[in-house]
């Protein structure tokens, strides 16, 4: 699927879901990791992932672009658009937008273990410290690295 053939789903799935037109621009953005996809407020455009196209296939990208279509109608609306506003779950559960999109399988999380020379206490972080400015949160000791965890 290019995105020109993108562009032809998000108008049909908005004019058959939502009954109304999208008029802006619907395209595939490689640099997207952990989203779906996104609404972009200053443009109206919308951006795909197209990771989840070729692993789940149509469907759940139909799903994706019926989560996003609700941020576009609802903000071009002028109605509450985000997440937590009440406009946007009735919306979401009217259409049969999915909340979340299912994780891409194979992304490998990496995490980080330290302890506290001290009081061998241990953290386990999804990002690096810096051990040389960070310290023990319970006695103040110093934090050295332990090991390294891919999951």
């Amino acid at each position: 699927m290019d995105n020109e053939q993108l562009q032809q789903l998000v108008e049909e799935v908005s004019k058959h879901y939502f009954h109304k037109p999208f008029l802006h621009r619907a395209f595939f953005n490689p640099r997207l990791r952990t989203t779906g996809g996104r609404y972009l407020l200053q443009t109206g455009n919308i951006e795909i992932n197209k990771k989840y196209f070729d692993v789940f296939g149509k469907k759940e990208l139909i799903n994706i672009i019926k989560h996003e279509l609700c941020h576009y109608h609802l903000h071009q609306e002028k109605k509450g658009y985000r997440h937590r506003d009440r406009d946007f779950k009735i919306l979401a559960k009217t259409v049969g937008a999915p909340r979340y999109c299912p994780p891409l399988p194979n992304e490998t999380q990496t995490i980080y273990r330290y302890q506290c020379t001290k009081c061998h206490r241990l953290y386990e972080r999804k990002r690096k410290v810096n051990i040389s400015k960070y310290v023990c949160g319970k006695c103040g000791g110093k934090l050295e690295g332990i090991d390294v965890i891919s999951m």
